[in-house]
């Protein structure tokens, strides 16, 4: 008997919601990481794309530990001399909190057309509410504690 090596039409996808609000942003984005890379799944390869979609909500409201929301700074350069620009996480967060939940999430994904493809299959909202009901995505427990779906109650 031969070791099995996973095909891309075997591939079974999910969805998941998950609530970020009052979750730790670096422990929040490196279980988002594992779903979407699909090292969950015990048909997990690495040079497939075998991951799950999965749905933020609340991106908007995640935490971060010490002073990291004025400390924090992210770096782009705009190709010209003198081209550097820094702005603080806290800076970010007022104008696209989802973005910053989202870059977040892209620096621990593998880097290239993989990490792209992976990167398509998640979606990121500063609110409650997201456009994906017909889906059907399941809340998944995150750090022991379950996420409520954006319907529910407290």
């Amino acid at each position: 008997m031969g070791t099995h090596a996973t095909k891309a039409s075997e591939i079974v996808r999910e969805w998941h919601l998950i609530d970020a609000e009052d979750q730790i942003l670096g422990r929040l984005a490196s279980e988002v990481a594992s779903l979407l890379r699909g090292k969950h799944k015990p048909m997990y390869v690495p040079y497939l794309d075998v991951g799950d979609h999965v749905v933020i909500v609340n991106a908007a409201r995640f935490r971060v530990s010490g002073r990291k929301m004025q400390q924090k700074t992210y770096f782009r350069h705009t190709g010209w001399p003198g081209g550097a620009r820094f702005r603080s996480l806290q800076e970010r967060m007022k104008k696209h909190p989802d973005e910053v939940v989202r870059d977040t999430v892209r620096g621990m994904l593998p880097k290239g057309p993989l990490g792209r493809q992976m990167l398509r299959k998640l979606k990121v909202y500063e609110g409650p509410d997201h456009p994906h009901q017909a889906q059907n995505p399941k809340p998944y427990k995150l750090n022991g504690r379950l996420m409520r779906s954006a319907g529910e109650g407290a």
